[in-house]
């Protein structure tokens, strides 16, 4: 038989029926329970799959990622901070940082106020579902499948040569020379993340375009009833109803930028100073077999994030309290 079919016979029967056979084995060993006690145990029992599949997958890698940036490229030999010593004074590293930190501002601003201007501008057209659709089609596109796709868009031939690249093949129309849009430094980097807010625009668009259908009409109306033109009523009673939904979107932009890698191992590979904290790592890993120095770069990646996921947990249970 074939081993694709025996896989797909797994998934579509075997994982269901071990998870079937967990509920009856468990229900049936609560039955032995005490009454007072089964209500308390039901939970526990029931996630405990979960717990175990976040403790092996999650939990463990995290701890032994954490473990192994101490060690030198074996992993054997403790080293202390050098592998983070080595991420803070290195060239190659700091500009992996830089480049995050460019990510970081131009990606949230490109995507949420795209976004957001977006929103507000379909919102009164005529054919709004399909506006919105043609928007948020890129996000469908895989980020690798978009890489290409704009690979072929930034696409470079020296001058006098026949230029295969679309925006290359528009600039020359007009007698200028074509354009170095993925080597020049930072336009490069630039390039990348405008690949990567092509890609999100459409999704900070749905989130604020949903909060901005809540907000009261009535009191819209009211706004310029009293006189305050279109941009008085953005400024004085949009734009502050939407802060807290433009906040969760901006936390996502973030931590997607901090995350950063697929656009770039495809468009350039970090090559031309566009290097990106996360494609640092997996070279690291892989093309220098260095364990640990690819391991205290995921940490420090991680202690980015961190602090992003806080601030929006605290802000979620503060409005969660209000409601």
């Amino acid at each position: 038989m074939d081993s694709r079919l025996i896989t797909a016979l797994i998934v579509v029967i075997g994982v269901p029926g071990v998870l079937l056979g967990y509920i009856v084995l468990s229900e049936r060993l609560l039955a032995f329970a005490p009454d007072r006690m089964r209500g308390r145990l039901r939970p526990w029992v029931w996630l405990a799959p979960a717990i175990a599949f976040l403790g092996v997958f999650l939990v463990y890698p995290t701890l032994n990622t954490i473990v192994l940036s101490f060690f030198d490229k074996f992993s054997k030999k403790f080293v202390g901070f050098d592998n983070y010593v080595y991420f803070l004074t290195t060239n190659d590293t700091l500009t992996a940082l830089r480049n995050n930190a460019i990510w970081l501002v131009l990606l949230t601003f490109f995507a949420v106020g795209g976004g957001m201007i977006i929103a507000i501008l379909v919102d009164r057209v005529r054919y709004e579902s399909i506006a919105k659709s043609i928007i948020f089609v890129p996000l469908a596109i895989s980020f690798v499948g978009a890489g290409v796709i704009w690979k072929f868009m930034f696409d470079y031939r020296p001058p006098g040569q026949p230029q295969t690249g679309t925006l290359n093949g528009i600039v020359t129309t007009t007698g200028a020379d074509p354009v170095p849009w993925l080597i020049n430094a930072p336009m490069n980097t630039i390039a990348l993340i405008i690949v990567a807010a092509w890609i999100w625009t459409g999704f900070c668009m749905v989130i604020l375009s949903g909060a901005l259908k809540g907000i009261s009409a009535e009191l819209l109306e009211a706004a310029r009833v009293d006189g305050a033109n279109e941009l008085q009523v953005f400024r004085g009673i949009t734009f502050p109803l939407l802060l807290p939904t433009i906040a969760v979107v901006a936390t996502t932009m973030i931590i997607t930028s901090l995350k950063a890698f697929d656009i770039v191992y495809v468009m350039t590979n970090g090559a031309y100073d566009t290097e990106v904290i996360a494609n640092r790592m997996i070279k690291e890993l892989f093309t220098y077999g260095q364990p640990g120095r690819a391991s205290a770069t995921a940490v420090l990646l991680l202690l980015l994030i961190i602090p992003v996921m806080a601030i929006n947990i605290r802000r979620f249970r503060a409005q969660e309290a209000i409601r």
